[in-house]
């Protein structure tokens, strides 16, 4: 059962939308500012053994690289906004009871990034090993980038482990087809975008189906959009894929990125491989590295392979 989203919106607030947050401004301010009641734990990973840093400025996330505070910043007082402008930022994926019968999933939902009304929609995966979801710079920035250029996006937060990862993002999908309408999204043509670990539950979710996953048969994505992850199995049925990874990546070789995608498109399946020199993991958008623009290349690449 999925929870009803006319009860989901509750939450009023009469803060200064003058006052922003910045790179100086405390996690925990963020984290328990009242506009991100019920749910400003979720914008930082749940485990604090995998992030360092007491400000926005100063974050750090295990196996990461190119954290950026300006990023950084820019998500949050975009999700601040909006709930100040009464546009609902949150949504949780699951019942009470389901909670309850599974307290992790307390630590799971959906923080949506609002693009152009009736456009197309992207899920966003942020990696972490599957220990952790490093949301604030693996998918946070993704989402608002996109939303920018009109998508709606959405970044997930899921349950850590492999499993219950794509279980999380099968019903996620699920929730935005159940809720299209007063989303406001179309759901023709979607894509799934993920790094590192969450590349991979968008690749096995493009692979498998929602069905797979405990979930209603829904269509598959037009595109899956994945980053820096040492991922080599694949099947016919898979999307079309775009892939990114940096030439110093020790954590999830290039080649073996590559020699996937290359026999994904010997058999048929529309593919872009994009090597970028002196990157390592966790690049994120890349702003300010040679990486920078690749998500526009990324977008071109999905929209070319959707079709209403």
């Amino acid at each position: 059962m999925v929870l009803p989203i006319t009860m989901l919106w509750s939450i009023h607030t009469h803060a200064d939308a003058s006052i922003k947050f910045h790179a100086g401004t405390p996690v925990r301010e963020v984290v328990s500012a009242p506009e991100f009641a019920g749910y400003g734990r979720l914008l930082f990973p749940a485990d604090n053994r995998y992030w360092s840093g007491d400000s926005l400025g100063s974050l750090k996330l295990t196996w990461y690289s190119e954290i950026r505070p300006a990023s950084t910043v820019a998500v949050v007082n975009r999700l601040r906004a909006d709930v100040l402008a009464k546009r609902r930022v949150f949504f949780d994926i699951y019942t009470e009871q389901e909670k309850q019968a599974d307290p992790r999933k307390r630590n799971t939902g959906l923080f949506f990034f609002r693009g152009t009304p009736g456009a197309r929609f992207a899920v966003c995966n942020a990696g972490g090993g599957f220990m952790f979801v490093g949301a604030i710079h693996d998918s946070f920035p993704h989402a608002l980038s996109l939303s920018e250029r009109g998508i709606n996006a959405f970044a997930l937060i899921y349950r850590p482990g492999a499993e219950t990862a794509c279980e999380d993002l099968a019903r996620a999908i699920r929730f935005i087809f159940d809720h299209a309408k007063e989303l406001e999204v179309n759901t023709e043509g979607y894509s799934l975008w993920g790094g590192s670990a969450g590349a991979r539950m968008a690749t096995w979710l493009g692979s498998y189906g929602t069905a797979s996953f405990g979930e209603k048969h829904l269509p598959r994505p037009a595109a899956v959009i994945m980053q820096y992850t040492g991922l080599s199995e694949w099947r016919k049925s898979d999307s079309p894929t775009y892939a990114i990874c940096g030439d110093l990546d020790g954590i999830a070789p290039w080649q073996v990125m590559k020699e996937r995608l290359d026999a994904m498109s010997r058999a048929g399946i529309p593919t872009r491989f994009r090597l970028v020199r002196g990157l390592g993991h966790g690049f994120g958008i890349g702003i300010g590295t040679p990486a920078e623009g690749w998500l526009d290349d990324a977008l071109k690449f999905w929209l070319l392979h959707a079709h209403d």
